[in-house]
């Protein structure tokens, strides 16, 4: 049986726990600039961005954000009308390694696709290993390297 993760709408309550988690060195490495708590912690409202906290058995244990493609990700190049994309990081370290990063993103997405989503993107850094094959079990299809305005990434697709 397959766990049951859940995915709850991040509050400003969620708050210190996502600072801790940034601070981690296995987030840090790549979620490192100092303003990513005020950015995510401002887009609480953000129309066109959905943020969770992810558990399992009642422990939250990882960060997940989805969002509508829009005019910051022209580098992603054309992309069915709808299409969303993902970000995401396990905050708890002893959960790393155990594959709950690839459960959860499948669990998730096939939510999205239930919903009628065309296709999802996620843009790992080509220097991220570990979440690239994450992203390969849970479905993600590499395509090419771009360029966004946070640096280099690994395009990685996944339709219904």
């Amino acid at each position: 049986m397959a766990p049951a993760y859940t995915f709850h709408p991040m509050t400003a309550a969620d708050l210190p726990m996502i600072r801790r988690w940034l601070g981690a060195p296995h987030v840090a490495e790549w979620w490192h600039d100092p303003e990513t708590l005020e950015l995510v912690g401002g887009d609480l409202e953000h129309p066109d961005l959905a943020q969770f906290i992810v558990s399992l058995d009642g422990r939250s244990f990882a960060y997940l954000q989805c969002y509508q493609i829009g005019d910051w990700h022209v580098s992603f190049g054309p992309q069915p009308v709808g299409t969303r994309g993902l970000d995401q990081f396990i905050g708890e370290a002893d959960m790393l390694g155990c594959g709950h990063g690839s459960a959860f993103i499948r669990a998730f997405i096939d939510q999205l696709f239930a919903r009628g989503v065309p296709r999802i993107v996620i843009d790992p850094s080509p220097a991220n290993p570990r979440a690239i094959r994450a992203y390969e079990k849970a479905g993600f299809v590499p395509q090419h390297e771009i360029v966004t305005p946070d640096g280099p990434a690994l395009l990685m697709i996944q339709d219904p």
